[in-house]
């Protein structure tokens, strides 16, 4: 008897080689979930078209690598951010630059276009988020108040606000009408990666590498729930299309949410690793992720998935009664968004800065334009999507046809059964192979064994030098517990101990950091990236901590008679001070790299500046 042709829930559309050299971000096109752009440590900016392998246009111009994309919705304006903190935005249908912004002074982390007006917001390394007006070149706005690297920007639905993520822990939002910040949302742990607002109601969304999904309020201007217990860091959160739910990309998983009550309505196995955007299109999710130079992408069936109603009963957990589910989307709980009655609404200019962050030179930006230009690549793509401005119609169509859903594995076919599924709702018992069973004898054993005693000897000698280093600690003097890690000469029981350290600040003492920079500076040359980010991260505490008390000490004028305290003091600060000018060299050596440890590192500079 014939079985029913079963398709998957999720599968991995293509993987394609996006750049020389590697990719460091991308975007997905709102608008049709067809239009791909990826920036790239080779200073380029190249155009997709998803599913299809060839290169459809590349954007040359920037001097440093690419650190963030953004399409406009209509999908016709890119904007790219730089390393070296320069903005630079395309006309794709007319195929040229329209725009080099400069006024950053570190790379740019974040880019958003104005859903309604010729505004593009920018956020940065240097804590500063900046409005552009992309038809007189100029800054219209600064907007200050982090305290660290901005990670995330979005302009609401109606384009009156602005939601900003930082690594400071917080979520912000700013008035673009009179320029100032409306309200600030603390409550996560971790450096606040995305923020998305809901496409009707008033409610933002934001996601931490704390691991939670925080909803907030935007009446009351509070918490409405948060989500716990995400597999890992959150970085790509999106609204369904209608409200009713929202989609986490989490590690090699889709998680859909509510959140009055807080709750899971579904998980989806999908092997994307780490993904980067998300967009939907014809009732599918369209998911992308980055490794190398390499780009994948991933398709999730929304027909097939759970969206409101039923809670899973894996992710999250809630003993209370699920509420009855109110009817949807009739009766919004809350005030939705007025939207402007035309496309051509602007929002209002606010207060100019100075004449230099206004306009750039213009000998500078002629010159910047010349060199910046848009290589089409693949005439019949390009032409296909992007059509000349007089044209009716536009491609690819809002209503594009779904890519078409793969079957199943065949569990008969041992040649499939053996393969790994790319990326699959169900987990299936794995095959077992008779001829697999003699595989067991004595040689494969050996080859199991391998290793594992000298393993096991390097496992039981860290865990008695972490006995010695626990015995200091319980007696509350947390310099000796230091003091006896750095004797015992491993530096991973130092790694142990600062990732403890490092959760509370209020550990940290000046005596302290005399026995741990000279440890960091071993940490930060090492070859383990774990032991980098730990030194990056007690870096950067002392740096805030203590580095106004060092300057201040070495800068005041000698203190009149014998005051013994303020000159041990002052000895500390000296060796401080010594010790983070040994730092400081190599830490700006580093700091071109790309990448996490390379933000990392271009922070811990300018913290250092003042050294200098």
């Amino acid at each position: 008897m014939a079985t029913p042709v079963v398709t998957k829930t999720a599968w991995k559309l293509q993987e394609i080689v996006a750049h020389a050299s590697n990719v460091s971000s991308l975007v997905l096109g709102k608008a049709s979930g067809r239009l791909l752009a990826t920036g790239g440590d080779d200073c380029r900016v190249n155009l997709w078209s998803v599913n299809k392998p060839n290169c459809i246009m590349s954007l040359t111009g920037h001097t440093s690598p690419v650190e963030s994309v953004r399409l406009n919705t209509p999908e016709e304006l890119i904007v790219a951010g730089s390393q070296s903190g320069s903005i630079r935005v395309w006309d794709l249908e007319a195929a040229k630059i329209l725009r080099t912004l400069m006024g950053h002074k570190a790379n740019i982390c974040s880019l958003d276009f104005h859903p309604y007006g010729e505004f593009v917001a920018s956020g940065s390394q240097d804590t500063n988020i900046k409005l552009w007006d992309i038809r007189r070149k100029g800054c219209v706005f600064r907007y200050r108040g982090h305290s660290q690297a901005v990670r995330c920007l979005r302009f609401s639905p109606d384009g009156k606000w602005l939601a900003s993520a930082a690594d400071d822990h917080t979520v912000k939002l700013w008035d673009l009408t009179a320029g100032k910040m409306m309200s600030e949302f603390p409550g996560h742990t971790g450096p606040v990666n995305v923020v998305e607002f809901h496409p009707n109601e008033y409610l933002l969304a934001s996601g931490s590498s704390d691991r939670t999904i925080r909803f907030w309020d935007l009446e009351k201007f509070q918490v409405v729930s948060c989500i716990e217990g995400e597999p890992g860091p959150v970085r790509s959160v999106l609204f369904n299309p209608d409200g009713c739910c929202l989609y986490s990309g989490c590690q090699d998983s889709l998680r859909v949410y509510g959140w009055e009550p807080e709750r899971c309505f579904d998980v989806v196995l999908v092997n994307w690793g780490k993904v980067a955007d998300l967009a939907i299109c014809n009732d599918q999710l369209i998911g992308v992720a980055f490794s190398q130079s390499n780009v994948s992408s991933y398709v999730v069936d929304l027909t097939r998935v759970t969206r409101t109603g039923t809670v899973a009963q894996d992710p999250v957990q809630d003993s209370r009664p699920l509420a009855q589910q109110p009817p949807h989307p009739s009766a919004p709980l809350r005030r939705i968004y007025e939207r402007p009655s035309t496309a051509c609404s602007k929002p209002q200019r606010v207060k100019q800065n100075s004449e230099s962050e206004r306009r750039s030179p213009s000998s500078e930006d002629d010159r910047d334009e010349r060199e910046s230009r848009a290589e089409i690549q693949n005439t019949e793509d390009y032409n296909e999507i992007f059509q000349p401005k007089n044209s009716i119609s536009r491609t690819p169509p809002r209503r594009s046809e779904p890519f078409p859903a793969p079957p199943e594995d065949d569990m008969a076919t041992a040649k499939e059964a053996a393969k790994p599924s790319p990326a699959t709702d169900v987990q299936f018992p794995a095959v077992k192979i008779p001829q697999q069973v003699e595989l067991l004898d004595e040689d494969a054993m050996s080859q199991i064994r391998k290793g594992h005693d000298t393993m096991c000897v390097v496992l039981t000698s860290r865990h008695k030098n972490l006995d010695t280093v626990w015995a200091a600690w319980t007696t509350g003097d947390i310099k000796t517990s230091v003091d006896s890690a750095v004797a015992i000469n491993d530096l991973s029981v130092v790694v142990d101990l600062l990732n403890i350290v490092n959760q509370k600040a209020s550990l940290w003492k000046l005596d302290l950091c005399t026995t741990i920079l000279p440890q960091i500076e071993k940490l930060l040359k090492s070859k383990y990236e774990s032991y980098v980010q730990t030194g990056c991260t007690s870096l950067k505490l002392i740096l805030k901590r203590f580095l106004p008390l060092i300057t201040d000490m070495l800068a005041a004028p000698p203190s009149v008679g014998v005051d013994i305290s303020r000159e041990e003091r002052l000895h500390k600060c000296r060796l401080c001070y010594k010790q983070l000018k040994s730092i400081s060299g190599f830490v700006k050596s580093k700091s071109s790299l790309s990448g996490r440890h390379g933000s990392a590192f271009r922070e811990l500079h300018l913290l250092m500046a003042s050294l200098d």
